[in-house]
């Protein structure tokens, strides 16, 4: 149990996909203008991350491996990652148009988020078994939420604040990141 609190703890604060490992920036920026595109974002993400990874731990564990086509992975790994994105757009598309409407291209992006084909990588390189795999994925979605909601947060502050010219947009969004990110800094040492 506290290897898989271990696992949570690092994925989520520790190595923070974003804000520690600098992965999925495009969809982080992308979709932190407002609050609720991140929520349904993360969630979206998440959703796809978790199955991605109980999908394709069985495949490469029972298929890929004990058959040699470990070179394979890339490629099963990417459809699997891009038939949930579109079970995940069906379902938006038909429950809640309006965020898929303000999900805009980032929706179908998420078949190329490299943070979910990064969780499905790690878990093999991690060699971690299929429960810490899911505690693993779990984690990182949810450091990836919390990332994109810390950037929304602030982005609602900084409306109404006074940037200079220079700084608009882009500029002063990564400059936030890297602040952000030296916080998170501070959670090195939580786990030994």
């Amino acid at each position: 149990m506290t290897d898989l609190i271990k696992i949570f703890v690092a994925a989520f604060l520790i190595n923070n996909i974003i804000l520690m490992r600098f992965i999925a920036l495009c969809s982080y920026i992308g979709m932190t203008s407002d609050v609720g595109q991140s929520v349904g974002m993360g969630l979206a993400v998440t959703f796809v991350t978790v199955l991605a990874s109980a999908v394709t731990w069985p495949i490469y564990y029972w298929i890929l491996k004990p058959n040699g086509l470990e070179f394979l992975e890339i490629l099963v790994f990417i459809v699997v990652i891009a038939a949930l994105v579109q079970l995940v757009e069906f379902y938006l598309k038909k429950s809640v148009p309006s965020l898929y409407h303000a999900m805009g291209i980032y929706l179908p992006l998420i078949t190329t988020n490299c943070a979910i084909l990064a969780v499905t990588f790690d878990q093999i390189t991690y060699n971690y078994n299929f429960v810490q795999s899911i505690v693993f994925s779990v984690a990182v979605s949810l450091g990836y939420l919390l990332a994109m909601l810390l950037l929304a947060g602030v982005r609602q502050r900084l409306k109404n604040s006074p940037i200079p010219s220079f700084m608009m947009d882009t500029p002063i969004l990564f400059l936030t990141t890297s602040i952000i990110a030296v916080a998170f800094m501070g959670f090195a040492g939580l786990i030994k």
